[in-house]
C-alpha cells in the first residue's frame, strides 16, 4: 500500500510517499480502507521528532481516518453494530497516513449522516479531544463561558460550535481580523485579536468584569498566568498543548482564594477503554447535532496525499508547511484515491 512517511525528523520536506506491507487487523481490529487523512498539530510535532511513537502504534503519521471497513472478525464487527462496507472514521495512535490503516473497533464511529468521507476524517481528533477535555474535564455547562485560544484552529472551531450547541457562550483569541470574523460566522459571540488587543483586558470587558467559566489553552507558558485572570471565582483551565513553551509562572494564591482548577491533558497514548468511553459520548451527544446541521466540520483546504508540487514532495508535506504557516482556518486533509 502507499503511506506517507517520515524519512527523518525535519522539515515538512521529510514527508515522503513510500510504500509498506498491507496491515492486518488483530482481536477487537478492524482495517479501513482510507479516503482521506486528518492532519493534526501532533503529526507536525512527531515529524519534527519532538513527539515520541507511543510503544507499539506505527511510525506513519496520522490520528484519524474515515472510510470503508474492509476486514475485520464479523461477529465482532456485528458486536458494535459494523460490518464490512460500512462507512466509518475512526481515532488511531499512529498509521493514518495510509491507504490503509487498522483502528480498534471501540475508536470507529459510523460517519453521520450526510457527511462525506472526507468531512468525517476531520471528526475522531479534534471531536474527541474537545469533548473530553472541555465537557469532561473542564465540566462547562449551559449558560456559562468558555474561552478559547486559537478559535480558527481545527480545535478552536471544534470547540466553538459544540459550545454554542451546548447551550454556552463563546469568547475566542485568533490573529487576525479575518479570522475573527470568521469564527463569529461559526458562532463565536466575541473573537479577539490577540495581535491588536489585550485579551486580558477584553475578556474582563466583555465579561463585566466577571471572567469565563472555562479556558481551553493550547499555548501555555505566559499565558497561564494571563488566563488565570481570565478566569471566573471556580474557573477551569485546561491545557491541551505547549505550543508557547511548557514552563509557567503564576499566581498560585489567586489559585487558593478563588478556587481555581488547573488540569490538562493528552489523548493519544490513552488506553482504548478511555477512547470507547470518549467515542461513545460523541455518538450519543454530538453526532446528532452533525446530523441535524447544528455542528458541521469545517475544511479549509484537502489535499492529495501522493502529490507533490515544488520542493514539497507529497499533499501531505503541502499541508504541514500551510498548518505551519497558521494561515488556515479550519482543518485540513489529505486524500486517497481508491479503486
Amino acid at each position: 500500500m502507499n503511506v506517507i512517511e517520515i524519512v527523518e525528523p525535519g522539515a515538512p520536506q521529510v514527508l515522503r510517499p513510500a510504500t509498506r506491507p498491507m496491515p492486518e487487523p488483530g482481536a477487537g481490529e478492524l482495517r479501513i480502507r482510507v479516503s482521506a487523512s486528518g492532519i493534526n498539530r501532533p503529526d507536525v510535532l512527531q515529524r519534527t521528532g519532538n513527539y515520541p511513537v507511543p510503544p507499539g502504534a506505527s511510525d506513519i503519521p496520522g490520528l484519524e481516518v474515515a472510510g470503508v471497513i474492509d476486514a475485520g472478525d464479523a461477529g465482532e464487527l456485528a458486536a458494535a453494530g459494523l460490518k464490512k462496507g460500512d462507512h466509518v472514521c475512526a481515532l488511531v495512535a499512529g498509521g493514518g497516513y495510509a491507504e490503509y490503516c487498522v483502528a480498534p473497533i471501540a475508536q470507529c464511529l459510523p460517519v453521520p449522516r450526510g457527511l462525506s468521507d472526507e468531512q468525517a476524517a476531520c471528526l475522531p481528533e479534534t471531536f474527541f479531544t474537545v469533548w473530553s477535555n472541555v465537557f469532561d474535564r473542564g465540566r462547562l455547562q449551559p449558560g456559562e463561558t468558555l474561552l478559547v485560544q486559537g478559535g480558527s484552529s481545527g480545535i478552536g472551531v471544534t470547540a466553538i460550535q459544540m459550545a454554542r450547541a451546548m447551550g454556552c457562550q463563546v469568547i475566542v483569541t485568533v490573529g487576525s481580523d479575518e479570522k475573527a470574523e470568521a469564527c463569529v460566522a461559526l458562532g463565536a459571540n466575541h473573537a479577539i485579536n490577540y495581535r491588536s488587543q489585550d485579551f486580558v483586558q477584553e475578556v474582563k470587558r466583555l465579561t463585566d468584569g466577571r471572567g469565563v467559566d472555562v479556558v481551553l489553552d493550547m499555548v501555555a507558558g505566559d499565558y497561564v498566568a494571563r488566563e488565570i485572570d481570565c478566569l471566573a471565582d471556580d474557573g477551569r483551565l485546561v491545557i491541551i498543548a505547549v505550543q508557547g513553551g511548557v514552563k509557567s509562572a503564576f499566581n498560585a494564591g489567586a489559585v487558593l482564594r478563588r478556587r481555581l482548577t488547573i488540569t490538562g491533558s493528552t489523548l493519544r497514548p490513552r488506553p482504548v477503554a478511555f477512547k470507547q468511553a470518549i467515542a461513545q459520548a460523541c455518538l450519543k451527544h454530538v453526532w446528532p447535532l452533525i446530523e441535524n446541521g447544528s455542528i458541521r466540520p469545517v475544511i479549509h483546504s484537502s489535499f492529495p496525499a501522493l502529490q507533490g508540487e515544488g520542493e514539497l514532495p507529497s499533499g501531505a508535506a503541502r499541508a504541514h508547511a500551510l498548518m505551519e504557516s497558521n494561515q488556515h482556518i479550519g482543518k485540513l486533509v489529505i486524500t486517497w484515491e481508491q479503486a
